[in-house]
């Protein structure tokens, strides 16, 4: 006779056939059913969230031929979201581990995107947003062998830059021809900014220093790959060099930026052939050349066999970088006071910033951490007051307490790592309480102040805050909330998207990004965030369908304020789901 358990299984297997058969085949792909698109670890979390004001009833995880049912549920609470006029159900099937690839169904309602259940999910994000920076190289073609189908050639040469009348001095007058070549393009424009590149360049070189086997066993099949260095490292090289090369040797001042005097149009940058300048001298930009350059010195310090002099070289451009914002303590760019009194007026991507107590913290973090020279003590001690913030281009104190609550050697700098760890802890606990009230169940959108310009990295910037807590405390809550936000990223979001290129079943096809605007190529440059909602809509893009701030996002390349890519964007991505897979292994 049949035991109660076999009964049960029967029974279940009998109604899921027959569910099969009569219901799931008329099913259809819904935007209803948001998810990581991705997927989910075996044992972590796995949520899809309903949108809609259907009533509360099961959902089936089905295979993909949409036949075959492997675990039912039923859908939570209606929930009304605090940042759109949204509203959902949660279906959550965490206690479903088995390897493979399944979408969610709600009857009625139709099935999801694919995804898959399995280790290494996030394994291919991490790889292509890191391979991103590599599309972004300036001065280099760009071969097929590792760019594919989106080869092209070398670009700006940046080998002749001219001194911007604003940035002359005695020793380089304007017109001056300097030789800058390599470094990232910015975003989805064809410029090189100092300050954005320093934050970027940290959130690689951290993400290397914390995951370091993670990124040794990398191939991302650029030029590099397969030589003495990981391939995290050759990329950030690729931009440190230009940095270095962006410092005044005479005086060691800092250009604010390598750029047009204005954009470019949607145009390949090999066809591109406007003049390039460096424009005045700034304390932000000396700040994050010496944050940066010091850090690189201890990140490239084991490797000088294969750099040899690198190591020396960067702490001597970091040394020279502060000297001179020391004697130089508050040179602000203020691009439109400029352009009143030099010509070629500059309109690009101004990265001002009229606050820079943040930055002297930050560098004083760095330089203390590479010399252990009591000399930086003091504009840390200035720092530690500070609340603490999610880092951004514009705000990187945060940066600094990263760097001090790892600090276990110097004594001068190991007595500022206990209440730095003490902040950043604090710092993440403060963002979990919202995940309850959230009606996707992320960290994401704690407010709608979360949803500005780059929302999509605001997101990733949370997900490292709370890795950091996670390795500073050994507290699981931290790494599952972390991966909340991958989901979110992924496409458990309001508006349905995966927002990077290429990785997911709704992705941006239209960023703006002139290489994926102008190479006659369907698919965009894979690998790339996508800015995410943002209900400032600054563009004017007359293709917004929604703007309220958790779904104000139009995937259209005229709107630079919802769906542009940059590289302060891409880095905290790379840490993020690469911290996930080496956490998950």
């Amino acid at each position: 006779m049949p035991n109660a358990n076999y009964l049960s299984r029967f029974c279940f297997n009998t109604i899921a056939a027959f569910f099969s058969i009569t219901t799931i085949q008329a099913q259809q792909v819904t935007d209803s059913i948001c998810l990581n698109q991705a997927g989910f670890y075996p044992s972590a979390a796995k949520i899809a969230v309903v949108k809609g004001t259907r009533n509360d009833g099961p959902f089936y995880i089905t295979a993909t031929n949409l036949r075959d049912t492997l675990f039912r549920g039923v859908l939570g609470a209606a929930k009304q979201s605090l940042n759109s006029s949204t509203k959902t159900r949660i279906a959550d099937f965490s206690n479903f581990n088995k390897a493979g690839s399944y979408v969610v169904l709600v009857p009625g309602l139709g099935h999801s995107y694919v995804f898959r259940i399995g280790n290494k999910v996030h394994d291919g994000v991490a790889a292509a947003a890191l391979k991103g920076f590599y599309y972004q190289r300036v001065s280099t073609p760009l071969q097929e062998q590792y760019a594919g189908k989106w080869h092209r050639g070398a670009g700006h040469p940046d080998t002749a830059v001219l001194v911007h009348p604003s940035a002359a001095s005695a020793s380089r007058p304007a017109g001056t021809k300097l030789s800058l070549p390599g470094g990232w393009y910015d975003a989805g424009d064809y410029n090189k900014y100092v300050v954005n590149s320093g934050i970027t360049t940290n959130t690689l070189l951290s993400a290397y220093e914390d995951y370091a086997a993670y990124f040794k066993q990398q191939n991302l099949n650029i030029p590099e790959s397969g030589n003495a260095l990981p391939d995290v490292l050759d990329e950030v090289l690729y931009n440190l060099r230009w940095m270095l090369a962006m410092q005044d040797p005479n005086d060691g001042g800092v250009y604010h930026k390598c750029t047009n005097a204005s954009f470019d149009g949607m145009l390949m940058p090999g066809i591109t052939r406007a003049p390039r300048y460096v424009v005045q001298k700034s304390t932000a930009a000396a700040l994050n050349l010496a944050a940066v350059a010091a850090q690189a010195s201890v990140a490239f310090r084991p490797f000088a066999k294969q750099v040899p002099g690198l190591s020396d070289s960067c702490l001597q451009v970091a040394k020279k970088a502060w000297a001179w914002a020391v004697q130089n303590p508050n040179v602000l760019y203020e691009q439109d006071n400029m352009n009143k009194e030099f010509e070629p007026k500059v309109t690009t991507g101004a990265y001002g910033d009229r606050n820079l107590v943040d930055e002297w913290f930050w560098a004083a973090t760095e330089m203390l951490a590479a010399t252990g020279d009591k000399t930086y003590a003091a504009k840390v001690d200035a720092g530690m007051a500070a609340a603490a913030s999610l880092p951004s281009w514009n705000s990187v104190a945060m940066l600094g307490m990263y760097r001090l609550a790892k600090q276990a050697k110097s004594a001068i700098a190991k007595q500022y790592a206990a209440p730095a760890k003490a902040k950043i802890i604090a710092f993440a606990e403060s963002l979990l309480p919202a995940q309850q009230r959230n009606a996707f169940a992320t960290i994401m959108g704690q407010s709608p102040r979360d949803f500005i310009w780059g929302s999509s990295a605001v997101a990733a910037n949370q997900g490292i805050a709370l890795l950091k807590a996670f390795q500073l405390s050994g507290d699981r809550k931290y790494f599952t909330a972390a991966l909340s936000n991958m989901d979110y990223i992924l496409g458990r979001n309001a508006t349905g998207y995966s927002f990077v290129t290429g990785h997911g079943s709704k992705t941006p096809m239209h960023p703006h990004h002139r290489p994926s605007v102008a190479d006659g190529i369907t698919e965009p440059v894979p690998g790339l965030l996508s800015g995410g909602p943002n209900p400032g809509m600054q563009d004017k893009c007359g293709t917004y369908k929604f703007n309220e701030p958790e779904t104000a996002f139009t995937d259209d390349d005229c709107s630079y304020a919802s769906n542009e890519i940059a590289i302060n964007w891409n880095a905290p991505l790379v840490y993020l789901a690469s911290a996930l897979e080496a956490i998950n292994d």
